[in-house]
């Protein structure tokens, strides 16, 4: 059964709306589009998540000097991401969806530990925890519907730059 008020009966109890989902990933709002989304139909998408957005990569900019972005699209039927990179390197991808945003951090086991041993809110361990390995790393993925996640969010930007 699905969390109260949460828009997809299809997710699990434990998720609910405003929470960062774990494990459980909003779609994208540009699956199966054949261009990258423009800036207006990221905001349309985003609703007032578009502040956020903004917010969050204007800090990344701003703090870490992560001032790259550049759309992909892996696959149709994934949709389109925006990935957010300092030179070459990748510290984020942003996904944008209906009234929010998926969040995905590829942490390396240096910046794992670093991450577990910060001072990061429980819901982000608990997303950490779950979160798959791959061979580069772990995939860490957060929804985002407002600014309270920004501070842990530009923590884990920090750690993943640390390490």
């Amino acid at each position: 059964m699905a969390g109260a008020g949460h828009p997809n009966p299809e997710l699990p109890a434990a998720v609910k709306k405003g929470e960062v989902i774990v494990a459980v990933m909003h779609p994208s709002a540009f699956i199966n589009k054949p261009t990258p989304p423009t800036d207006a139909a990221v905001a349309a998408a985003l609703g007032p998540a578009k502040a956020v957005w903004d917010q969050f990569l204007a800090d990344l900019a701003q703090e870490f000097d992560v001032t790259v972005h550049e759309w992909k699209c892996h696959s149709p039927k994934g949709g389109w991401a925006l990935r957010v990179r300092r030179k070459a390197r990748t510290i984020v991808w942003l996904s944008p969806c209906e009234s929010g945003f998926n969040v995905a951090f590829i942490l390396g086991d240096k910046a794992m530990r670093a991450a577990r041993q910060s001072k990061l809110p429980t819901r982000i361990v608990e997303a950490l925890d779950a979160a798959p390995k791959y061979p580069e790393g772990t995939g860490a993925r957060l929804h985002v519907k407002t600014s309270r996640e920004i501070g842990a969010l530009k923590k884990l930007a920090a750690i993943k730059l640390a390490n």
